[in-house]
């Protein structure tokens, strides 16, 4: 792979992570609700997710998966209701907080929960798999060995995902600093429930 190819990517990539999506929100609503550290957990989660699914794509399931419209509409289905549950639960917990949940910090559970979330918003999103799909056939040059080529694109996604999770994320933590009275939280909670 030659770099003008390699930075055609990353152009490409770049362009079309920063364009909110599924990951972009679920980010947004954690750090929102629940703080930059629990954000990055769920970007974590949401890397581990991507790279399943460039995996995936490598194999050759995304093409199956592209073939097949029942499968897609049940995985995008599946990725919808998944969305929709995050953001209820999330509406909910925002309803039931208190002046204490001000000062409560991040627990190993939440934080787990977070990175579960933000990996199954990576492999429940199919627009994920078929864009790798489409994507990466043009970007491999079949001359050269497969496996070099697609590490490269593989780390080169996974490092463009977590520059632009992690302005998001930090971008809502300013807003959440900004915010700090109980009411205010409660409406983050409501707004980050809301966007996914």
């Amino acid at each position: 792979m030659s770099i003008e190819v390699w930075l055609a990517y990353v152009a490409a990539f770049t362009l079309l992570s920063v364009i909110p999506g599924p990951s972009v929100f679920m980010v947004i609503g954690q750090s929102l609700s629940r703080g930059i550290r629990t954000a990055l957990f769920c970007i974590v989660g949401d890397l581990l997710g991507g790279i399943v699914m460039m995996t995936i794509a490598c194999i050759g399931l995304g093409t199956l998966l592209a073939a097949s419209s029942g499968v897609y509409l049940l995985v995008k289905w599946a990725g919808v209701a998944y969305m929709a549950w995050l953001g209820i639960t999330q509406i909910l917990t925002a309803r039931g907080m208190g002046e204490a949940d001000l000062t409560t910090p991040a627990t190993s559970a939440i934080r787990a929960a977070s990175r579960r979330a933000g990996f199954l918003t990576g492999i429940l999103n199919p627009k994920a798999i078929l864009f790798h799909v489409a994507i990466l056939a043009q970007f491999i040059n079949p001359a050269f060995p497969l496996t070099p080529q697609f590490l490269i694109l593989m780390a080169t996604s996974t490092t463009i995902v977590l520059i632009v999770l992690g302005a998001y994320a930090i971008l809502a933590a300013q807003a959440r600093k900004t915010f700090q009275s109980l009411r205010a939280r409660k409406r983050m909670g409501y707004a980050g429930g809301s966007f996914l």
